[in-house]
């Protein structure tokens, strides 16, 4: 070995002896809950933004979904042309443009100027959901992605938890108007915590690849990694668009029991998500396995309609597990694709994610509608059971750089 690569590979431990930087990997965590509490915020207000705007309250759900097929048929390309932007610059306009966005929504007179800001935030969360995880990535050395996809991802659970049900609150408080304009002016400031809290260049950064192409190091892996998460998440947004039903009809409870146990449920995926960032998680094949039959295992109980308190311990380990699952996809796809193409797969990653979230309440619809909710849990119990043989036959067979051990 030369001098050279000596002071190469001392250069390196150095590296990876590196902190965490907290700082910075707390302020994309703000960003991701804002982001998540502006995807989601009209969920809790659809009577209110129904009576503002005079349209039928299925109209502003309908909201929810333009915004995720916003982000579906642009993230890949947006991604594409701001691939030459320094990521800092590119997520502090990108949460700009989601607080105008928020905000010409609270201004909107009519139907339409409603549906026009939110296609002007779907751009926008697209492209910053394609970015915010690889950039978290570059900024810790590589045995700690896990770690710092886990920090910032728990931006977007605190906003389950958290955010849509405050915003919701403040909405029929105040009036959704001020609300969205509130979440419009926290996001503000968002941009400018990750202004200052964010390296100017990540530690390790090097020039994106526009696109990722078939014959490119892992597209396979990362292609499969996208069905999977499609599949996973079109079943978990058909159960959980219908879970009002689910709890009151098939659990047996009062319907004064979906908001706790939504609750607990989004409790429990904080530890999931706690725990995909520790090195239990770190084979990443094995324990998306794990994650993902246990959510099976929670279901099929759920769907047996046995005691309530049975059926609510089963709810909150299908929290638990599904609360481990994103972390882990996002982490296995990072260690997947090469660093320079981390932006582009997941855009990739985005667009499935998203894709299953537009989907997945449709597929609910016909399932709901045609064997009503009691086939829900069943259904994505068998969904998650081949998702779970394609994943061990991917973990078994390790071809490439596909899902293997960190």
């Amino acid at each position: 070995m030369s001098i050279t690569d000596h002071r190469r590979a001392r250069d390196v431990a150095v590296v990876d002896d590196r902190p965490m930087p907290w700082p910075a990997l707390v302020a994309l965590a703000a960003a991701v809950f804002l982001s998540i509490t502006t995807e989601l915020a009209p969920t809790g207000l659809l009577p209110e933004m129904g009576a503002g705007l005079a349209v039928p309250e299925a109209l502003i759900g309908l909201t929810v979904s333009v915004f995720a097929f916003t982000v579906v048929l642009s993230s890949a390309p947006l991604v594409a042309l701001t691939s030459r932007m320094p990521r800092r610059g590119l997520i502090v306009g990108v949460l700009v443009v989601l607080a105008v966005s928020t905000g010409l929504s609270a201004l909107a007179t009519e139907y339409w100027m409603l549906i026009a800001a939110r296609v002007v935030g779907g751009l926008a969360h697209g492209v910053f959901w394609a970015v915010v995880a690889a950039t978290a990535s570059r900024l810790v050395p590589e045995r700690r992605i896990g770690r710092a996809v886990a920090v910032v991802l728990g931006g977007g659970t605190l906003a389950m938890v958290l955010g849509v049900p405050a915003t919701t609150m403040l909405g029929q408080a105040i009036g959704w108007r001020l609300a969205f304009l509130a979440v419009a002016a926290l996001t503000l400031v968002g941009a400018v915590a990750v202004r200052m809290l964010l390296p100017s260049a990540e530690a390790g950064a090097e020039r994106t690849v526009a696109r990722y192409r078939r014959g490119d190091p892992g597209f396979g892996s990362v292609m499969l990694l996208c069905v999977i998460t499609a599949v996973i998440m079109l079943g978990q947004y058909a159960v959980t668009t219908y879970v009002a039903p689910l709890v009151t009809d098939v659990i047996g409870l009062p319907a004064t029991a979906v908001g706790p146990l939504l609750f607990v449920s989004g409790a429990a995926g904080a530890i999931g998500l706690i725990a995909a960032g520790t090195p239990l998680a770190r084979n990443g094949g094995g324990a998306l396995l794990v994650a993902v039959l246990t959510a099976a295992a929670a279901l099929a109980v759920i769907g047996l309609g046995l005691d309530p308190v049975v059926s609510v311990v089963a709810f909150a380990v299908w929290g638990l597990a599904f609360g481990a699952i994103p972390p882990i996809l996002q982490t296995t796809l990072l260690r997947t694709a090469a660093p320079a193409a981390r932006d582009a797969a997941s855009a990739l990653y985005t667009t499935a994610f998203n894709l299953g979230i537009g989907g997945g309440a449709l597929a609910g619809s016909i399932v709901f509608g045609t064997w009503g909710a009691a086939a829900l849990p069943w259904g994505y119990a068998a969904v998650l059971l081949v998702a779970a043989v394609v994943i061990g036959m991917a973990v078994r067979r390790r071809a490439g750089r596909g899902i293997r051990r960190a």
